[in-house]
Parts: structure tokens; sequence; C-alpha cells
């Protein structure tokens, strides 16, 4: 006897429902599994940097700046801030820092503003000058860029990738430091409270 058919497939022919069938099977294709898109992303320029070097970033005046410029040079590169507690005793000491070692030994340090910790940086570039400018300040300064988050300049990225902080690889807060030898690489991070002269051992041992 032939199997009876449901009231739902009444009167419709063998081939009709299998015509459905694959319609169905056509629909309901597997989703690609979110592993396998990772496999085959791109990644991005700064996922496979090895030095400073590959990186551009806007000066405090707009002007786009290739880090190029830096070979041969060992640099510190540290997110700043003009209203945090860290500020006073941090730019004074890079500036000291800055006198002692940059005709002698090449030191280059490159200051970049973020407002991303309690708004302590609000001001525009302008500001940021006027500011810099009134505590002497040579050494170079950059416009104002955010160091975590997917809008995070792909400088911060990379360098964060290469050396975790204590408690993971995000910035913490204003003054994170990072040591760059003369080759570009990055060898050392510091986190806020450690004060720039006493960076001044691990500079000396890369020079």
């Amino acid at each position: 006897m032939p199997p009876r058919r449901s009231a739902r497939n009444a009167g419709k022919s063998p081939q009709t429902e299998e015509i459905q069938e694959i319609a169905i099977e056509t629909k309901e294709k597997p989703k690609k599994s979110k592993k396998n898109a990772e496999i085959n992303k791109v990644p991005e320029p700064w996922e496979t940097a090895e030095t400073i070097y590959e990186f551009t970033a806007k000066d405090i005046n707009g002007e786009e700046v290739s880090l190029e410029k830096y070979k041969g040079h060992v640099c510190i590169i540290v997110n700043v801030a003009s209203r945090c507690g860290h500020t006073k005793s941090n730019y004074e000491q890079f500036v000291e820092l800055y006198d002692k070692y940059a005709k002698d030994k090449g030191l280059r340090i490159l200051a970049f503003p973020c407002n991303q910790f309690g708004g302590q940086e609000p001001g525009d570039s302008a500001k940021i000058c006027e500011f810099v400018k009134a505590r002497n300040v040579k050494f170079d300064m950059f416009e104002k860029i955010s160091v975590n988050g997917k809008n995070a300049h792909p400088l911060y990225k990379f360098m964060k990738e290469k050396i975790a902080g204590p408690n993971g690889k995000d910035i913490k807060w204003n003054f994170t430091k990072f040591i760059i030898n003369e080759d570009g690489k990055v060898v050392e991070r510091h986190v806020p409270a450690k004060k720039p002269l006493t960076l001044m051992e691990s500079l000396e041992k890369l020079w």
C-alpha cells in the first residue's frame, strides 16, 4: 500500500514536492563560520608592520609626517594631556630628558595629545601649542589622536600589539610611554606613573 500523504501535500505530485525540497535546501545553506571569516580576513597594514617607520602621523600643524624621519634614533612615544595629575612632572622631566640627550645621543620624543582619559586634553591644536610653548617644549608634538578603540591611530594599534601593559593591551591613562630602539622596534612599555627621568637607564642601554 503506498504511503499516505499529509493534508499539506495532498494533491501535489512527487515532482512538485521534490522541487520544493530543493528550494528549501537552497535557502538554508549553512552560514560561514566566524572562524573561517577570520582565516580569510585580509590583515590591516599595522598588523603586518615590523617598525614604526611604516607609519605616518599628522604633526601639531596638520602636516603629514613619515616616521621614517626617526630612523637611527632612539625614541620615546607618549600620549599626553594638559590637565592631568601627571602633566606637570612629565612635561618638566621630558624637557630635561630631551635637553640632556637630543643633541649628544639623538633622542627623539614624540608626544601625541589624547582626550580619551577624563577629557583632560579638550583643546584644539592651537591651544595645545600655546600650552607646550609656555613650558619650553622643543620635542615633536603631533595632532590629537585616539589611542584606544576602533578609531585608534594605527601606530598605537601596532605598539599595543607589540607590548601589552600589566593589565592588557589597551592604554590605561595619559602618559603611557613606549621606548623605540634605533631600528624602529618597540622594546619597552611603561605605565603612566613611571617618571621620564627614570627611563635614563633603559635609554643608556640602547646607545
